[in-house]
């Protein structure tokens, strides 16, 4: 008898979670339950790749692989295509944008080129942009997109003072008390900085992942110092807090 290979053998799983006898839960999700969780899964995804952790980057993939087959069943069960139609699609379109090498192309086309003529009608340059992005990743690729067309600024110099701009505007919606302004420039000032970004060459997922690593790794050093004297954080001031929080900077990094 053959052994199923580890794919075939997750397809198996998927079936029978989601068959008569198999778990409430898994029967119970749709495309539409299981966005938010494929979302969380991709971010954990890249998480375990910026902390060098290969266990915990072969189970996040694995995770984010058991969504992958469970969206596919999901969609077989409604007539729509099957897991082997994904990968087919897969296999067809990278070799369709890769005829430098499975081709008789040269040189490596203009991707985004190619991607444009998949998809005929008019349509603009920031349609490649989609929606499903993260808000902070999307505004990077709109920015990338428009820059394309020349829309952007020249150096790093007006960026940065394009952020000082959208704070004072922040700082006047802040003062006037009006809700909605204040949303609506708190949003400009998080685009400004993530064109900053663009032009420092940082990408500001990482970056802001990387911040929150860091508050992370001193809350809970600030966390352990003060329970190690009885203490907790909710009972303490705020004086005694910033300086438990100074030194937890100074021990953690």
């Amino acid at each position: 008898m053959t052994t199923p290979s580890p794919l075939d053998r997750l397809r198996a799983v998927v079936a029978v979670l989601r068959g008569p006898e198999g778990c409430p839960w898994d029967r119970r999700q749709t495309a539409s339950t299981l966005r938010d969780a494929l979302v969380e899964e991709a971010h954990e995804v890249v998480d375990a790749i910026a902390q060098g952790d290969a266990q915990a980057e072969r189970d996040e993939l694995g995770d984010l692989l058991f969504l992958v087959v469970m969206l596919s069943r999901i969609a077989e069960e409604r007539g729509a295509f099957t897991l082997d139609d994904v990968a087919q699609a897969a296999s067809d379109k990278m070799v369709r944008r890769h005829p430098h090498v499975f081709g008789d192309a040269e040189e490596p086309p203009d991707w985004h080129a190619l991607k444009a003529a998949e998809r005929p009608g008019p349509r603009s340059v920031i349609d490649r942009v989609g929606d499903g992005l993260a808000p902070l990743q999307r505004a990077v690729s709109l920015g990338d997109a428009a820059s394309t067309v020349g829309f952007d600024w020249p150096d790093v110099t007006g960026v940065r003072r394009k952020v000082d701009e959208e704070l004072a505007e922040l700082d006047a919606a802040v003062v006037s008390g009006a809700a909605d302004a204040v949303e609506e420039e708190l949003g400009d000032v998080l685009f400004s900085l993530a064109m900053l970004s663009r032009h420092l060459g940082t990408p500001a997922h990482h970056a802001l992942a990387g911040a929150c690593r860091k508050f992370s790794r001193r809350f809970r050093a600030m966390e352990a110092a003060v329970g190690a004297t009885g203490g907790t954080l909710a009972g303490s001031s705020s004086d005694a807090l910033e300086s438990a929080w100074s030194r937890a900077k100074e021990v953690v990094g």
